[in-house]
């Protein structure tokens, strides 16, 4: 090394003292500058994991929620399937129901009116029956040219209408 010093004539005290000043601005700066640097870049190294876990966390509660959102909307179209499935059926019934008052409403007046019709058959053969006899009793007259009495027309009447 001897060698070294002479060939390059470098002072042995000189390198002593920029060796210990190198060494003591290489701890400064490892204390002031590089420690601080280390912690800074870890604590950021640190928050960027965590904001990366929290992204997934948060996309993982997004898909839950999605899944969630996705099962309500299936129950409630099933639960609306069969509400109108339900109102189709009472609308069904309910037109059912109509139609058979409406059938039994029918009969009624149909059966009503027979017995009108019957009613007022009975009435006008009646009124024809004592027509007749009218018109018996004034022919006959005319032909027997007297009057016989009542006893004599009931007789005369009953024996002309049951033949």
């Amino acid at each position: 090394m001897e060698e070294l010093v002479k060939t390059f004539h470098i002072e042995t005290n000189l390198l002593v003292a920029q060796v210990i000043n190198f060494s003591i601005v290489l701890l400064v700066l490892y204390k002031f500058a590089y420690g601080p640097i280390l912690k800074t870049l870890n604590a950021r190294t640190k928050k960027i994991e965590k904001g990366l876990k929290d992204s997934e966390m948060a996309q993982k509660k997004l898909e839950d929620i999605a899944k969630k959102e996705k099962e309500i909307l299936s129950v409630a179209k099933k639960e609306f399937q069969n509400i109108i499935q339900k109102g189709e059926e009472s609308a069904l019934k309910n037109a059912q129901e109509i139609v058979v008052k409406a059938k039994e409403e029918a009969d009624k007046i149909l059966r009503n009116s027979k017995i009108e019709i019957e009613n007022e058959k009975r009435k006008i053969l009646t009124e024809i029956k004592s027509e007749v006899a009218d018109l018996v009793v004034s022919a006959t007259e005319k032909i027997i040219e007297e009057k016989i009495d009542k006893e004599k027309d009931k007789k005369l009447i009953e024996k002309v209408l049951s033949s």
